[in-house]
């Protein structure tokens, strides 16, 4: 496979509990409040935004990486039996056969299972669309994320990124 990025599309995706929606600035009106929690940015980074400031977010995110050779794809994840949203999921693929995950989901639906089957639906996904490797990356003490990362399948390398470990999975060879 050449040195360059995949062609990354996000569609929707759905699992068992979840709808996984491609972002789109106008989720950041239900999105805002279930992301206002300044605890659930201990390991993330950042604050909370309000309304108007995660639409302007999403909508750069909707827009693409400014890296040609870098490919965004968000997603926000509505709990079907709740009928909200409940968080949301990226995938940034490249540079290279390479893409990375991450998730969050707000405070009050946490420890429910929402952003493992979340990521696990996203290293399918990105598996499915032929990326060779998936990675991400757990700050150490964020037992939850460390417990989501496992459950998706990736594993603990010894590389690390700004205080945070990361994790990996390739794909199976062909009749592996």
């Amino acid at each position: 496979m050449p040195d360059r990025s995949p062609a990354f599309t996000p569609r929707p995706l759905r699992t068992a509990r979840l709808d996984l929606l491609p972002l789109h600035p106008d989720h950041a009106a239900e999105l805002a409040p279930v992301l206002a929690d300044p605890a659930l940015h201990t390991y993330i980074g950042g604050e909370p935004l309000d309304a108007p400031a995660l639409r302007e977010r999403y909508a750069r995110w909707v827009a693409g990486s400014p890296e040609p050779e870098v490919v965004w794809a968000n997603w926000a994840l509505r709990l079907r039996e709740a009928g909200a949203l409940v968080g949301t999921a990226q995938v940034t693929a490249g540079p290279g056969p390479v893409a990375e995950v991450a998730w969050v989901t707000g405070t009050a639906w946490q420890g429910r299972g929402i952003a493992t089957e979340a990521a696990k639906a996203l290293v399918a996904e990105v598996l499915r669309q032929g990326v060779p490797a998936v990675v991400a990356h757990v700050h150490p003490e964020h037992a939850a994320s460390v417990a989501v990362a496992s459950a998706a399948g990736l594993r603990p390398t010894t590389r690390w990124q700004d205080g945070e470990r990361r994790w990996e999975r390739t794909r199976e060879p062909a009749g592996a």
